[in-house]
């Protein structure tokens, strides 16, 4: 199958967006299918506003159309809203094309965290624009359901995977050389430094030991000079990374706003358990959906009581959880959902296998 992959999220730009869709790739292209990923750096850009380090392309709709209409792809999938995701979505309309979109990242909450755009506004653009799509993939089932009950339809249980081989297992801490020696416990957070991440729920917790912190953004510098205490690492390739997650005692997600959270399962293959709020994200990746206990890491509405007990889990419990995560499943889940782009009318919507698990193999 010729798939086009239409996304505003490609590299160099880190963030789980581009690895997922990194992993997708590679897995959808050793399954034998043909995949051409249209991207930003195909098209003249400038940067995202508010946002340094990612580039949106400008007016890509001519050069866009030129490049689908030499693909003839059986399947196009729209995997971000930004420029290219809303020129693909014009392009498929006029030409009376089927597609399928995903929904990676709640817009809304950093649009409302950096400008104080009502949720409600963000929600009916996102909900237009996915409204003709034949299929939402969305990555956990508490994510699913708030879109449910915003009106979305077409929605589609996804999940993620993690490469539990660039992220090898440690049955107990290490010392990265990036860090040296650290006073433990060492508490990390990895991910982008920005609005929506509620960063500072971390740097403000009160525990001993040390605080590490991955990533760039906007927010940086001003962090960097608040609590020049932490340990600011930057961006790290995923060797580098690895080493940092296995050097830490315990893996600090204080998002209360992501859809999935990979990051989550890196530290977990690593053998890190993860401390953090009972959010859709985390309940999703430490199966703490419909009252289960969650496994590899604790969910609590104090962060810094899930920072303590997360210590006492074992880190082979974590490495566990991490392992019923696999980019297999998600290509497998991903594929499925595919439409024929010719496809019109009632015979789009073409999915009828119910799935029952996000994270199982199976």
């Amino acid at each position: 199958m010729k798939i086009a992959l239409l996304t505003d999220a490609w590299l160099p730009q880190v963030n789980g967006v581009v690895t997922t869709l990194l992993e997708l790739v590679q897995e959808l292209e050793a399954a034998g299918h043909e995949v051409q990923v249209l991207h930003p750096g195909q098209f003249a850009t400038r940067p995202c506003p508010g946002y340094p380090g990612i580039d949106l392309a400008v007016r890509p709709a001519k050069r866009l159309t030129t490049m689908l209409d030499a693909m003839k792809p059986d399947a196009i999938h729209l995997a971000t809203e930004g420029p290219l995701g809303w020129a693909g979505r014009r392009y498929c309309l006029r030409k009376g094309l089927a597609f399928t979109t995903a929904f990676h990242t709640r817009f809304p909450e950093i649009l409302h965290a950096a400008l104080r755009v009502p949720l409600r506004w963000g929600y009916a653009l996102f909900r237009h624009f996915h409204q003709p799509s034949s299929g939402v993939m969305v990555p956990t089932q508490g994510v699913l359901q708030m879109l449910e009950r915003r009106g979305f339809r077409n929605l589609r249980p996804w999940t993620h995977g993690v490469d539990t081989r660039a992220f090898p297992f440690h049955g107990a801490t290490i010392q990265s050389p990036l860090t040296g020696a650290l006073a433990h416990p060492v508490s990390l957070y990895v991910g982008r430094i920005s609005y929506e991440k509620n960063i500072e729920a971390f740097l403000q917790l009160d525990i001993p030991g040390s605080k590490v912190v991955c990533g760039v953004g906007p927010l940086e510098a001003r962090l960097k000079a608040k609590y020049p205490q932490v340990r600011w690492l930057g961006i790290l390739d995923r060797a580098a990374l690895a080493q940092v997650y296995a050097a830490a005692d315990v893996f600090v997600f204080p998002s209360r706003s992501e859809t999935f959270g990979l990051v989550m399962l890196e530290a977990m293959a690593c053998g890190t358990p993860v401390a953090a709020y009972p959010e859709d994200g985390p309940m999703e990746v430490l199966g703490a959906h419909s009252g289960q206990p969650p496994r590899g890491g604790v969910l609590q509405d104090d962060l810094l009581v899930a920072s303590q007990q997360a210590l006492a889990i074992p880190r082979s419990e974590a490495r566990a959880r991490a392992l019923d995560f696999t980019w297999a499943h998600a290509a497998r889940l991903f594929e499925q959902y595919l439409v024929p782009a010719q496809a019109q009318g009632s015979s789009r919507v073409t999915v009828t296998k119910s799935v029952t698990s996000l994270s199982s193999g199976r």
